[in-house]
């Protein structure tokens, strides 16, 4: 029987690369602005499209949805974004950022566009291939890419 050697396992690498990235992001607007993870993906969500449902939200995000109103309502407290009702379905509610959602939102964005040239400056001349073949994988596997795209 064949052993699987799980740190070369793609699956696995791609978890591990997934996790580290996401926890040094974290540095760019975890300690200035007190954000979690899934709390700075909803903003970041919400600043990109402006109006979207919870719903809509972990789909774009790949959260499960106790994640998502976990930090829609941390948010909320915050006065970092705002509820209304949707007038297409009474029961789903359209979230929006508020003046300071928008604020904070507008502070980290240079600062996570640095984070990524970073990343990608010290991939140098592989970080076009790489990025080719990781939109080539959301394919393979149907990762929704926008917001409206569908799970299946």
């Amino acid at each position: 029987m064949a052993k699987l050697q799980l740190e070369q396992f793609l699956p696995y690498r791609l978890n591990r690369i997934a996790a580290a990235v996401s926890q040094d992001f974290r540095s760019v607007y975890g300690p200035h602005h007190d954000l979690t993870i899934p709390e700075w993906r909803v903003l970041a969500t919400l600043g990109q499209f402006e109006a979207m449902s919870a719903k809509a939200i972990g789909r774009h995000s790949a959260m499960h949805k106790t994640k998502v109103s976990r930090a829609v309502r941390a948010l909320e407290e915050r006065r970092w974004l705002r509820r209304r009702p949707s007038q297409e379905d009474r029961r789903e509610e359209i979230l929006t950022l508020t003046t300071l959602g928008q604020k904070a939102y507008l502070e980290i964005v240079p600062k996570a566009l640095a984070f990524e040239r970073r990343l990608l400056e010290q991939l140098g001349p592989e970080s076009e291939p790489l990025l080719e073949t990781l939109g080539r994988l959301e394919i393979i596997v149907k990762v929704a890419t926008r917001a409206g795209d569908d799970e299946t």
